[in-house]
């Protein structure tokens, strides 16, 4: 199994990282990768991916997600709108040089989108994706697209940038007829622990289409530390815990568990470039 998103450096604050990644090499995973969320976490999971690597392949993204837009600036405390608009051209000027001198481990832009439920202008969540669209085709990298009651937002995104590249809309909850339009563009759909809530219909009911229509588009993650599977509320989410989608899948829809880690890893390493 391959965990297609992963907050390493998150969840390195919460659990004790080297035991966490020795549980989750036992459980089967074989390769992880960590979606950054701003600039100090580029060199940070970059480090971590050094560190860790002799146990699992760690791949990393580099991203501004738009949760952490406000305090996008970390060498800033002003909070004049200015002041803040000059933080965000600061940060995506930084992002351009990381990604012009890319490390080893970096193998997507990300993790960016839209998200609904912030408190951050979607002007400046849109400004931010079209940078970051504008930069993953420039390097020829997927990118790795955060969403929450912005998907129809998102594809018009990708229509106004004329984004050309793919990539993977994470933890996808959306409809049947949001998954074709994405497959349609050529991204991939991250499948994680929503699908273990029996009150998650409408995500299984889009999960079985998929399965029977676009297997080759499917990608399994935990979105680790948060996002718990079901049964495992309270404590941090771990990759180990990514076997919970993998069985719940078979429950549901009688896919077998290596038929599941076979077509999902190949998945992974077609769309990440990675070996």
């Amino acid at each position: 199994m391959i965990d297609s998103h992963c907050h390493l450096d998150l969840l390195a604050s919460k659990v004790d990282l080297h035991v966490s990644l020795e549980s989750a090499k036992a459980a089967g995973v074989t390769r992880i990768m960590a979606p950054s969320i701003n600039p100090p976490s580029w060199k940070a999971l970059q480090a971590l991916s050094e560190q860790y690597g002799s146990i699992l392949p760690i791949d990393t993204a580099l991203g501004l997600h738009p949760y952490f837009l406000t305090d996008s600036n970390q060498n800033s405390q002003a909070s004049t709108t200015d002041a803040h608009e000059q933080g965000i051209s600061e940060s995506l000027e930084r992002l351009e040089a990381a990604a012009a001198n890319l490390h080893l481990s970096v193998k997507a832009v990300g993790e960016t989108g839209i998200d609904g439920h912030i408190n951050v202008p979607f002007t400046l969540q849109k400004r931010v994706l079209h940078a970051h669209l504008k930069l993953a085709d420039a390097i020829s990298l997927p990118v790795i697209l955060h969403h929450r009651k912005s998907h129809h937002l998102l594809l018009e995104a990708l229509k106004q940038a004329r984004y050309q590249g793919v990539g993977v809309v994470h933890a996808f909850s959306g409809s049947v007829e949001a998954a074709k339009a994405y497959i349609e563009r050529g991204f991939y759909l991250g499948i994680g622990g929503t699908i273990t809530y029996e009150r998650a219909r409408k995500t299984r009911d889009t999960l079985k289409y998929l399965l029977e229509n676009h297997f080759d588009k499917i990608l399994l993650e935990t979105d680790a530390p948060d996002m718990p599977m079901y049964g495992r509320q309270g404590v941090p989410n771990e990759p180990q815990y990514l076997s919970d989608v993998v069985d719940v899948m078979h429950e549901l829809f009688a896919v077998s568990p290596d038929q599941t880690t076979s077509i999902t890893t190949e998945n992974y390493l077609r769309l990440f470039n990675a070996a």
